[in-house]
């Protein structure tokens, strides 16, 4: 009985991790499913199996990022074995738990931020219990919590929402500039240039900034690599504007098509480098606690200072949770409520809004205005014409009632995903859990704004649909650092007890909010 209770809880962890990359990958493929699904760039099976070989080769690219979970948030040497697991089992389940009801309701959430948050609450917990018993001041928290790395972490996941907006709404306003919305006209020569650029950024940051770190180049060959990334670029960039303009001069083949598709593949790729952390970092980081005691049942009043070591994650693992992360994006119907929120608010086609106005949304709608009314001012008579004319839309922008016709066209989706992959591409290579569900939707947001999808009718509602997207966010930051913080308490105090009641507690809920996802449906 002793050695069932001994490894209950890595059977419990594993069973979670399961859950949980179900659940993630339901809140996280509008990620890199939306700008491919709302341009219509292809069938939606052939959407899914880009993004999916894309998520499988990304699962390679995460060892390094695995290690957040075991050190990137507080120091394991001043934990206890089975401090370090209650962590982790109070991480797990309230994770579940709380995504999986963000789900419910359609509503994209940010993985990295409960995931950082929850590791917050749950390491607070424990090392207050740890100081308590000691009889020691509070104030020695500090020791215990890597403040420094947390900040830092939780400093790049919010400041990436202005990055990615602002950065979204400029390049999309440029690109917009050059092909205007009669696209037909530019596709082959402008067309063909653009997609070989956005490529080469693409391969720029997830073939060489991507790499660092990754099991797939050893030391040396990477050294190598980065001392001839100017040559390998300039040559990548010719290459795909000579294919590409062939491609555009002698065949039907939409050059745009083709970026989008492999940005498609590329930001799946970043997803799963950058965010399988959030799923299977904690339970790996247990099984690692596990095995650096020697399986050892009197071992769990020892310190985990091992778990600061380097500890790659086996291939097999990576590529058991690619496999998993697939299949779920290819069955959950979760998964493209989720995606639906975000290409709704994206779209060009006047309709039905989802969302409704709020008083803060009309202000803040009337105060842009107004902002940018004072800047087109400052601007000289024949650049505003100019600017106008480029601007011109294409009629074919309407809402049918089957909606049939793309939220958006082939230029905005290649923003989208250019922009958005290599911000995610450029933190996985620092090790940087950026928030993919916050880069990708607000990239989404700046080029929907930059591209005038939003006019005096339905900007408010599409901001008051961003205000609670957006609110949603920090709402997970407070709900997971308290879940985990309550869990890891109640785990420490009441024990092996406190699993089978936490076990139900996450079962009854995703029952419930199942329950309420299907009465959603059966009622549209």
């Amino acid at each position: 009985m002793q050695i069932v209770l001994y490894y209950f809880p890595l059977i419990v962890l594993v069973a979670l991790a399961i859950s949980d990359l179900i659940v993630g990958v339901a809140n996280d493929a509008v990620n890199f499913t939306n700008s491919a699904v709302g341009s219509h760039v292809a069938p939606r099976w052939a959407i899914m199996i880009v993004a999916s070989v894309g998520i499988v080769i990304g699962t390679i690219y995460s060892s390094g990022m695995l290690e957040i979970a075991r050190k990137g948030v507080f120091y394991p040497q001043y934990f206890t074995f089975d401090g370090v697991i209650i962590i982790f089992l109070a991480v797990m389940f309230s994770d579940v738990i709380l995504l999986d009801l963000f789900n419910t309701y359609g509503l994209p959430t940010s993985t990295s931020v409960s995931f950082v948050f929850e590791l917050l609450g749950g390491a607070t917990a424990i090392g207050l219990t740890m100081l308590w018993q000691k009889d020691a001041d509070f104030a020695q928290l500090a020791q215990y919590i890597n403040s420094d790395r947390a900040l830092l972490m939780i400093f790049s996941i919010f400041i990436s929402v202005i990055l990615a907006l602002s950065i979204g709404a400029l390049v999309q306003f440029a690109t917009r500039l050059v092909f205007t919305f009669r696209i037909k006209r530019h596709h082959r020569i402008s067309g063909s240039i653009w997609s070989a650029l956005a490529m080469s950024f693409i391969f720029y940051y997830i073939l060489i900034k991507g790499l660092k770190g990754s099991m797939l180049l050893s030391a040396k060959q990477m050294d190598w690599l980065q001392n001839h990334v100017g040559l390998f670029l300039l040559t990548f960039f010719v290459v795909c504007s000579v294919i590409f303009t062939l491609l555009s001069f002698y065949s039907k083949i939409n050059p745009l098509k083709i970026f989008v598709l492999t940005g498609t593949f590329a930001l799946a790729l970043s997803f799963a480098a950058n965010d399988l952390v959030n799923f299977i970092g904690v339970p790996f980081a247990g099984f690692l606690s596990y095995q650096l005691t020697g399986f050892d049942m009197n071992t769990g009043s020892n310190f985990m200072a091992s778990l600061n070591q380097q500890l790659p994650a086996p291939v097999y693992v990576l590529l058991a949770a690619g496999i998993i992360m697939t299949l779920t994006l290819w069955f959950s119907q979760k998964a493209r409520y989720v995606t639906k929120t975000e290409v709704e608010l994206a779209r060009h086609a006047k309709g039905e809004e989802r969302f409704t106005s709020s008083p803060i949304a009309l202000y803040l709608v009337e105060l842009t205005i107004a902002l940018f009314q004072r800047i087109n001012k400052l601007l000289p008579h024949f650049i505003r014409k100019w600017i106008k004319k480029r601007y011109r839309p294409k009629k074919h922008y309407k809402h049918t009632p089957k909606d049939l016709s793309p939220a958006f066209d082939l230029v905005r989706a290649s923003v989208n995903l250019m922009v958005a992959s290599s911000l995610i591409s450029l933190g996985t290579s620092l090790k940087l859990p950026l928030s993919t569900t916050y880069v990708t939707f607000m990239v989404a947001m700046g080029s929907s704004i930059a591209d005038n999808a939003w006019d005096r009718q339905n900007a408010s509602y599409r901001v008051n649909g961003v205000l609670i997207v957006v609110g949603g966010w920090f709402l997970t930051g407070l709900l997971a650092f308290t879940g985990a913080f309550l869990f890891a308490m109640f785990l420490h105090y009441v024990g092996e007890i406190a699993i089978f009641v936490l076990m139900i507690i996450a079962f009854t809920s995703i029952l419930r909010t199942r329950k309420v996802f299907r009465g959603q449906h059966a009622e549209k």
